[in-house]
């Protein structure tokens, strides 16, 4: 049975599409996910599923989401395997980083041909930017906080993301480990 880490976009965000992490857990619950566990307040659920087919998750957490809370968050998928491939392929693997400051934006899907090219040619300074797959890995030596580069990401990429920091990611595989059968 597949662990799958789900990534809301946009929720609990300067006050906006709140959600609580008990009716979270509930709504997933009544889909019929499995031992669903949420980590921070961000819209991180791990959960068990017999969906073989994981990509058709999405919709329907993203149309509960819609019905019980008035609003349509992105909704990313990786399963455990998935989250383990990211962090194996971390390029910034081999420098000691504030983790912190390192963000991985996980991506609905891969990026276009043409956007990744234009990622490629994006020159960021101070930041360092990589992409492996699905996967954006941006190292913000001085945070996000004054980066522009964000926006710019956002107009290039025309694909739905979310980021998160490298702390975040590695507890997110430890839970959904937990998780596994044969773990």
């Amino acid at each position: 049975m597949p662990v799958v880490i789900s990534m809301l976009r946009g929720v609990n965000v300067g006050g906006h599409n709140l959600i609580k992490m008990d009716p979270l857990r509930a709504l997933y619950e009544s889909l019929g996910l499995q031992d669903p566990a949420t980590y921070v307040q961000s819209g991180n659920v791990i959960f068990k599923t017999k969906e073989r087919d994981v990509a058709r998750l999405a919709p329907r957490i993203q149309n509960e989401i819609e019905r019980r809370f008035g609003f349509r968050p992105g909704v990313i998928l990786r399963t455990s395997s998935d989250l383990r491939d990211v962090i194996k392929k971390n390029p910034f693997a081999h420098r000691d980083l504030d983790p912190s400051k390192l963000l991985v934006t996980f991506l609905a899907t891969d990026p276009a041909p043409d956007a990744r090219k234009a990622l490629l040619r994006i020159k960021p300074d101070p930041e360092e930017l990589r992409i492996a797959g699905r996967e954006l890995y941006i190292y913000f030596p001085n945070g996000i906080g004054r980066s522009k580069l964000p926006p710019l990401l956002d107009r290039i990429l025309k694909n739905s993301g979310t980021a998160r920091n490298w702390n975040t990611v590695t507890r997110l595989l430890a839970m959904a480990e937990k998780l596994e059968p044969s773990r």
